[in-house]
C-alpha cells in the first residue's frame, strides 16, 4: 500500500523561497514515476514537476522551469521540490504523486494513482 505525505507548504511572499517534502512509503524509488502536481480551486490540476528515477530524468512545466527544483533522498525515501523566486500564481495546493513506471513516465494527472492529502503554497504580494 502506497502512502504519501506531503509537509513544508505555507505563506511566504514574492520573491521568497519553500521546500516541500513528500515521504513515500509503497512507492518504489526505483521504479516508479513520481511528480509534484498543484491545483488551484476551481481548476484543473497540473503537473508541475516529474522525475523519472530509472533514467535518472527530471522535466518541469514551462511556468516553473528556472525556478523550481526536484530532487529525492532515496534513504529517506523523500521526494523534494524546493521553490524559488515564487509569485502570487503559484499559490495552490501542491500534491505529491507515484505510479509505476512502464516505458516512461508521463505529466498526465491521470496515469498516477496513488497521491498524497496535499500541502497549500500561499504566496503574495
Amino acid at each position: 500500500q502506497v502512502q504519501l505525505v506531503e509537509s513544508g507548504g505555507g505563506s511566504v511572499q514574492a520573491g521568497g523561497s519553500l521546500r516541500l517534502s513528500c515521504t513515500a512509503s509503497g512507492c518504489s524509488f526505483s521504479n516508479s514515476c513520481m511528480g509534484w502536481f498543484r491545483q488551484v480551486a476551481g481548476k484543473e490540476r497540473e503537473w508541475v514537476a516529474i522525475i523519472d528515477f530509472k533514467v535518472d530524468r527530471q522535466a518541469y512545466a514551462g511556468s516553473v522551469k528556472g525556478r523550481f527544483t526536484v530532487s529525492q533522498d532515496n534513504g529517506k525515501s523523500t521526494l523534494y521540490l524546493q521553490m524559488t523566486s515564487l509569485k502570487p500564481e503559484d499559490t495552490a495546493m501542491y500534491y505529491c504523486a507515484c505510479a509505476a513506471r512502464r516505458t516512461y513516465c508521463t505529466s498526465t494527472p491521470g496515469d498516477y494513482n496513488n497521491w498524497g492529502q496535499g500541502t497549500q503554497v500561499t504566496v503574495s504580494l
